[in-house]
């Protein structure tokens, strides 16, 4: 069994929220942390597991992120982390996987699917053992009592409920 974890130096944890449903605003956690086990060359085996600091969450916003980590959304003093874990790792094709696992976020546990795309393995200067995989998928964030929720004067929606996930990760192969 092989354990890898997470190059937070060359990887990214963000999100996408469509704003007044014209335009999308970008966000990303700062602070995290994954591993992945795997026997399997072809990481078809692969456990991974994977955790965020909800008050690491940055959208270049400081009163917006400071909204985004209170009671309204993330409650980051009461629910320090949101977490992932795996529970399954399908291959697909050569590059493309299906990952399944339990999202949790505020307390709340929701199955999530992602899709993921492998982008190899390479050893950097240093002798590590990396691999690339790029993530994305979608969450409700009402599903995770993330519920705040405002409307325009003329009734629009200030912030959707859907939420595109992507990840770039790269993981190091542990000796």
């Amino acid at each position: 069994m092989s354990t890898y974890k997470i190059d937070a130096a060359h990887s990214e944890i963000t999100f996408k929220v469509k704003h007044l449903m014209i335009t999308s605003v970008t966000g990303s956690f700062t602070k995290f942390d994954a591993t992945m086990e795997a026997e399997a060359a072809d990481f078809s085996d692969a456990k991974i597991s994977f955790e965020a600091e909800t008050a690491s969450i940055s959208t270049n916003n400081e009163q917006r992120d400071g909204h985004l980590q209170s009671e309204d959304f993330f409650a980051a003093a009461k629910y320090p982390t949101l977490s992932f874990v795996s529970t399954s790792f399908t291959k697909v094709t050569a590059e493309e996987y299906v990952l399944n696992g339990n999202l949790t976020i505020k307390g709340i546990t929701k199955p999530v699917q992602l899709a993921v795309e492998y982008g190899g393995t390479a050893t950097d200067p240093y002798g590590q053992v990396k691999s690339g995989f790029e993530i994305g998928g979608k969450i409700n964030r009402q599903d995770f009592g993330l519920v705040w929720s405002a409307t325009t004067e003329a009734g629009g929606i200030v912030v959707s409920d859907e939420v595109k996930l992507h990840f770039n990760v790269q993981m190091i192969k542990q000796a």
